[in-house]
């Protein structure tokens, strides 16, 4: 049997098609206009483009390319898909039944036109699954207790917010959230976490400068100088703990939670200390260099 792939940006589509060949399975592949790497078409038996609202054009192609079996792998951003899709006739009457327009609801309903046709979509890490972390501590370090608590504290918001399919991504520090994913995706939440606890940082050193300048001593100003301290890169101090996880009932045949380097980068970059992801149900891109590169910046990765 063929299998079809509806691919959009980032290495995703890239591992899927470089498994189907190790598994010597032909592949079809519907690239996405204004996301998907044209560099994908090598690695494709097959290939056409579709913009994001041609649904009838994409279904069409794999009908006549004998695709029983399809796959989605790669991001397509938010934006696009609510602001700049231009619907094909098909695509547009599946809007309009819609009862609403989430993540969840969209892409079920596009799985539900593809079988309709005959085309099953199937677990997005059917040729992955190399990529799925086990339960455990994946680094050298494991997370300290300030991070542990944070983490129990993450998990409890992260799984209500991944029920809600508001987003897959919260950052926390001290216990309390810094920041949740909405359409920006995980890297950029993690970027404006850092942004924010940063500026708390700046106020608190103007609130430190003003006690001193007056006179004023006790809480305020111990307070203000312990905030101070944070501004200063310290790995230890689990500063922002990151929460990554999949729904409570995750279809891992769409929006599987995905982390690679740049995961860790932003993190660097924020001063983010420890990250936690979903055992078995988050995809590692290059595990190795992004495990190294937290382990270069004492920064803790954990699977539950």
């Amino acid at each position: 049997m063929r299998y079809g792939l509806i691919a959009g940006n980032g290495k995703f589509p890239f591992l899927v098609a470089e498994g189907a060949r190790r598994a010597g399975v032909s592949l079809a592949v519907a690239g996405i206009l204004e996301e998907t790497d044209p560099e994908l078409e090598r690695l494709s038996d097959s290939f056409t483009w579709v913009g994001i609202g041609q649904l009838g054009k994409m279904i069409q192609f794999f009908k006549t390319e004998g695709v029983g079996k399809a796959i989605m792998a790669g991001q397509v951003k938010h934006v696009q898909i609510f602001s700049r899709a231009l619907p094909d006739a098909r695509m547009l009457k599946l809007l309009l039944k819609l009862p609403r327009r989430n993540t969840d609801a969209l892409i079920g309903a596009v799985a539900e036109e593809l079988r309709s046709e005959g085309i099953e979509l199937v677990d997005s890490t059917c040729f992955l699954q190399d990529y799925l972390p086990k339960a455990g501590t994946l680094t050298r370090r494991e997370p300290d207790q300030r991070e542990k608590a944070d983490v129990d504290y993450g998990l409890e918001i992260a799984n209500e917010i991944a029920r809600l399919d508001l987003g897959q991504t919260i950052v926390v520090r001290a216990r309390a959230c810094v920041a949740i994913e909405a359409m920006e995706g995980t890297d950029a939440t993690i970027r404006r976490a850092g942004e924010l606890t940063q500026v708390q940082s700046n106020a608190a050193l103007e609130t430190e400068e003003v006690s001193r300048e007056t006179g004023r001593t006790g809480r305020l100003s111990a307070l203000a100088s312990s905030l101070v301290r944070g501004r200063r890169p310290d790995l230890n101090s689990g500063r922002l703990t990151v929460v990554k996880i999949a729904k409570p009932n995750q279809d891992m045949r769409f929006d599987v939670p995905v982390v690679g380097i740049p995961t860790i980068e932003a993190m660097i970059d924020a001063g983010a200390t420890c990250l936690c992801l979903s055992a078995g149900k988050t995809l590692m891109f290059d595990r190795d260099e992004l495990l190294s590169l937290a382990n270069q910046h004492n920064i803790a990765v954990i699977a539950i």
